[in-house]
């Protein structure tokens, strides 16, 4: 299992605009459909990764934990689907619809967002406040497939939950770890 670290993108960088498909629905996702939002949490994942998988569930369960709060969440897969066919938005849909996701999915397939995201590994993850500026870039939490640490988003949480509180983010933060994005060649 080939492990690729996070690019730890600039904090303060703006959040690149995109306007994707969402994977179940069909709709029409856009960054700017969550302006108002108190932060904006974006992460780049998908269907194969044993990394994603591994923490797949823990992933519902923050979804679940943040809905109805000022946070905004979207997922965006952005592997190439040709090289990848369990990564195609139907299998996107298979994955958002087995764990409950109950934010928005959303397919990629020209990885300009990605690109635009400098977005590295999934999973990646890349949070930004009500001004879209970037405040966190890392790690879900410590654990990975077979570390034996249970999955429980802790760096992610402390990060939420200080900018949801209008508290500054710590800037040092660790990388997310995952499978590198498949590009297309």
């Amino acid at each position: 299992m080939a492990r690729t670290e996070s690019t730890m993108l600039d904090l303060g960088t703006i959040a690149p605009d995109f306007a994707l498909p969402e994977v179940v629905t069909g709709k029409t996702v856009r960054r700017d459909d969550f302006k108002g939002k108190q932060g904006l949490l974006v992460m780049f994942i998908c269907a194969h990764c044993p990394f994603v998988k591994h923490v797949n569930q823990g992933l519902a369960a923050f979804g679940k934990d943040y809905a109805g709060t000022a946070l905004a969440m979207v997922a965006i897969s952005s592997n190439d689907a040709e090289t990848h066919p369990a990564d195609s938005p139907a299998g996107l849909k298979q994955q958002a619809q087995t764990f409950g996701f109950v934010f928005p999915y959303s397919y990629d397939e020209t990885q300009v967002v990605a690109h635009a995201y400098k977005a590295a590994c999934t999973p990646d993850f890349f949070l930004f406040d009500a001004d879209f500026s970037l405040v966190y870039r890392g790690q879900f939490d410590s654990s990975r497939p077979d570390s034996g640490i249970p999955v429980t988003g802790k760096d992610l949480r402390a990060a939420v939950d200080l900018l949801l509180a209008g508290r500054t983010v710590p800037k040092d933060q660790h990388p997310s770890i995952g499978c590198n994005i498949k590009w297309k060649a």
